[in-house]
């Protein structure tokens, strides 16, 4: 492979050339164009979604494409003396893997609030893991390791060969679908969204790049709107795969040249894409897997309507407790919701007695006959109820008047 300088920003021969390196160490994952009716019904007709399917990469997540890039060119001295890293996970059981197919060894630094799942893939793949109090610890501890045993720190999301890693799949999705107009991509560090915007403008310059966070960890947001990297105090989402400390010069610069937009979502819509992925293109993705998922479906549904959109699915490490439980919540969720608007629309159309006020809140709901929330369907059925309560009173009456007179002629005959 051919040198790139440090500074440079990938082109596509060294994306080119990193995959051939890469070899069959990684797997080139396969693009899905999602159809299902229960995906048309939340992101609206004409909309074409292509799930580009990197869970089923190995390790289960995109990570091995920057481990490996960075690896594959250390010397050979220093690759023999072993790597180290931080990782909420995967990064972690990326680099143990790596280390492994290489012939090295690893000892990477991890936070106690790690999913017991990646530790264990971790120590299965051969690397020692230190747990420590949490990920901004687990930093200044690698850097002692680095020090103290001569390893190479692998970066989890910065650096040029960790870039031109992961603009392996960017490029990769654009040659299996050529004509996108879109590509959502989730944020933890920025690593992967860096690879993947770059190699995506480099094949299309005019597909546009959005990048998305959890609410609880908007480092890269928050990046963008100071003109710096930036950090955070504490990660506060259930996708702690996306739950980076900070941002990086590096990864923060590519972003910033190639991303067109980036869009949060909370936790409860990362749960939400996380039921809709496994009901309807069944996949069980992790949080992070269904970030880009979540975004389609919240903040850039509008923007998207009609488009070709590729989603990044990255990643699926997750045990199967944490997954139900995160379901369960998202189920229930949605049947509270369905729920309300099934039984609003059921009593609109009963409703035949409309009073001012209720014809004024009806002429306000949405395209779907929906109203705003709960109290202001009340508001109009209370309205409507007084109403029709009325208006049977005096019909009562107008029945009783009349009664009245034909006894009175009856008896007059």
């Amino acid at each position: 492979m051919s040198a790139v300088p440090a500074a440079l920003p990938p082109d596509l021969p060294a994306i080119r050339a990193t995959r051939a390196r890469l070899g069959d160490l990684v797997v080139t994952t396969p693009v899905r164009e999602w159809e299902e009716p229960a995906l048309a019904r939340e992101v609206g007709p004409g909309t074409r979604v292509f799930l580009k399917e990197e869970l089923f990469q190995r390790t289960g997540t995109f990570k091995p494409r920057g481990a490996l890039s960075v690896m594959l060119n250390l010397p050979k001295d220093a690759l023999a003396r072993g790597v180290t890293a931080v990782s909420a996970g995967n990064h972690a059981i990326a680099v143990a893997y790596a280390a492994q197919v290489l012939g090295t060894t690893a000892k990477v630094a991890m936070p106690r609030t790690a999913n017991p799942y990646r530790v264990e893939k971790c120590r299965e793949l051969g690397a020692e893991v230190e747990l420590v109090a949490d990920v901004h610890v687990a930093f200044t501890r690698v850097k002692q390791i680095e020090a103290e045993e001569a390893r190479t720190f692998v970066h989890p999301f910065e650096g040029p060969r960790t870039a031109l890693g992961t603009a392996t799949l960017g490029l990769e999705l654009m040659e299996q679908v050529p004509d996108l107009e879109a590509v959502v991509v989730p944020i933890g560090g920025g690593g992967l969204c860096a690879g993947v915007a770059a190699a995506v403008k480099l094949a299309r310059p005019d597909c546009r790049v959005f990048g998305v966070e959890p609410e609880g960890a908007d480092t890269m947001r928050r990046s963008f709107a100071a003109g710096s990297p930036q950090a955070i105090d504490a990660v506060r989402t259930i996708a702690d795969s996306l739950g980076a400390p900070h941002a990086a010069p590096y990864s923060f610069g590519l972003c910033r040249r190639h991303v067109d937009d980036i869009v949060l979502v909370s936790d409860d819509a990362l749960r939400q894409a996380m039921l809709l992925l496994f009901a309807s293109a069944k996949l069980a993705v992790e949080p992070a897997g269904a970030a880009a998922t979540a975004a389609l479906l919240g903040p850039l549904r509008d923007r998207l309507r009609g488009r070709r959109v590729g989603i990044i699915v990255c990643g699926a490490n997750i045990d199967a407790a944490t997954f139900s439980v995160h379901l369960a919540a998202a189920a229930l969720t949605s049947r509270g919701t369905m729920a309300q608007e099934e039984n609003l629309m059921a009593k609109a159309r009963r409703t035949t007695h409309r009073s001012k006020t209720g014809k004024k809140l009806y002429a306000k709901r949405d395209a779907k006959g929906r109203f705003k929330d709960i109290q202001t369907y009340e508001r109009a059925h209370r309205a409507d109820l007084a109403h029709k309560s009325k208006a049977e009173v005096k019909a009562k009456r107008k029945r009783g008047v009349k009664k009245t007179s034909r006894k009175k002629t009856s008896r007059k005959k």
